[in-house]
């Protein structure tokens, strides 16, 4: 006597119709393009501490992607963040990763004349941007930063350009405020959400 064995379930095609005519309904109602992404237009705020206090464990970088504050002097900290603040011949500057001899392709430039909102693009023109040097903070200035690089949501290697400019500086303090905006796109120079 011979057993039968089951045969493994097809779906039947009328589910498969459903499912496929469902899926543009679906992708429609996260909007036109399933790819993109929402961010917004409104500044978030954030303060860094200079490397020059005395207190130790002190926010000092940050990361404009996860939009977090980043103790560079920590062991994990390594490449987790874009820029950090110091002090120099009496002011306030941001240091790139090359800055401390940290290998990143995190960039900054300083772009004077301009208002935060008006900015709606990063400069292509790479010779703008600084690797090494410090970049003074100053009134007045917007400051577009290319982050460090890292691994996106497809597999692609991305960094991503936000905009920020100072709303107190203190330099006695050691102290900086500033306001910024990011674009979460991959690759991405455009620094106002598309409409």
């Amino acid at each position: 006597m011979t057993k039968s064995v089951p045969r493994p379930r097809r779906p039947a095609r009328a589910a498969l119709a459903a499912a496929a005519a469902l899926l543009p309904i679906a992708a429609s109602a996260c909007g036109d393009d399933p790819f993109s992404f929402d961010w917004d237009h409104v500044p978030d705020t954030v303060v860094l501490y200079s490397m020059a206090r005395e207190e130790p464990n002190l926010p000092t970088g940050f990361s404009f992607f996860t939009g977090a504050v980043v103790r560079i002097e920590a062991p994990n900290a390594v490449g987790t963040w874009d820029v950090a603040l110091d002090t120099r011949d009496g002011g306030l500057v941001l240091l790139p990763p090359g800055a401390l001899g940290v290998e990143s392709r995190a960039r900054i430039a300083a772009l004077e004349g301009l208002a935060l909102e008006d900015l709606r693009e990063a400069p292509s023109d790479t010779s703008v941007y600084e690797a090494i040097e410090p970049v003074p903070v100053t009134p007045g200035t917007i400051y577009v930063v290319r982050t460090h690089q890292r691994l996106g949501s497809f597999g692609t290697r991305c960094v991503y350009y936000a905009k920020a400019e100072a709303v107190d500086i203190d330099v006695e303090g050691g102290r900086l405020t500033f306001r910024y905006i990011e674009n979460p796109v991959c690759n991405d120079r455009n620094l106002v959400p598309p409409e």
